[in-house]
């Protein structure tokens, strides 16, 4: 009776996860299946789910109005310069934290927290005004420190998170051996806490691949990314669902292709340590 209740449970959450997957994952098809359509089919009632006239109407006139590989190169260049920048700042704060913590710590670790709860609009006149005196409007540079900044505390609480799995005798013993600071964390904590950092950067480069705000508005032409890219085919005239569409899909694409072959690092990151 009891194997049959634990058999009954399993095939209920396998149906549950496969529902809540499904429901993630219908905004994207419908997205996908809306690039193919014309504009007039896009805004069609009752909406046509399969059974249209399929088009690749919408990327050719993409392709030929826009210039999409500026715009994915920008994306390239802020994800990964914002995530090295990240990681040269965070995996000192975190071995700090980890392996030399204060009274004060967790406090630090909190307040840092905090201020992801800031609205980025409260601080967006202040922040516009110190691109404006800096030149740093519409540059890749600007952008970069601007998603460092935003996502810092993310990547300082994961691998602070990962470290602290790490136990702190092996650290003592590379002192002992006279590994100096650099060495030390080098050469023993990053190798040991490879799927963390891997599972950190991939969470990293999401995020600033998918940030909006900033770019939207601290960006015009020279260094936007794939984010402004979709908002350029929103017009006063109305929004072109089809294209919008298609935009969006050839915006989110590498992102997914990332994500999909880096799918086992990530889970085997963010459960690293989960189990001793």
């Amino acid at each position: 009776m009891a194997r049959r209740v634990t058999q009954r449970r399993k095939i209920g959450m396998t149906v549950l996860a496969w529902a809540v997957g499904l429901l993630i994952f219908f905004p994207i098809l419908w997205t996908f299946l809306t690039s193919f359509k014309s504009e007039l089919t896009a805004i069609s009632i009752p909406p046509q789910f399969l059974f249209f006239d399929w088009t690749t109407e919408n990327y050719a006139t993409i392709y030929e109005q826009s210039n999409y590989f500026h715009y994915m190169m920008n994306s390239i260049y802020l994800s990964l310069g914002s995530t090295a920048l990240g990681l040269l700042f965070a995996i000192p704060a975190a071995w700090a934290m980890a392996f030399s913590p204060t009274p004060r710590t967790k406090d630090i670790l909190l307040w840092m927290l905090s201020t992801k709860m800031l609205p980025a609009v409260g601080v967006l006149i202040p922040i516009y005004l110190l691109f404006v005196n800096f030149g740093l409007l519409d540059s890749r540079l600007g952008l970069i420190v601007v998603l460092f900044l935003i996502n810092l505390p993310i990547i300082v609480w994961m691998l602070y998170t990962y470290f602290k799995e790490i136990p702190g005798e092996i650290l003592e013993a590379g002192r002992m051996d006279g590994a100096t600071l650099r060495q030390e964390i080098t050469q023993i904590l990053a190798p040991m806490a490879v799927p963390g950092i891997a599972s950190t950067v991939l969470l990293n480069i999401i995020l600033a691949w998918n940030e909006a705000f900033w770019t939207l508005n601290l960006t015009t032409s020279n260094a936007a990314p794939l984010t402004a890219f979709i908002a350029s085919f929103s017009s006063p005239q109305g929004n072109f669902y089809a294209k919008l569409s298609a935009a969006s899909m050839l915006a989110i694409a590498p992102i997914l292709i990332l994500g999909w072959f880096s799918q086992k690092q990530l889970v085997r990151g963010l459960t690293f340590g989960a189990v001793k």
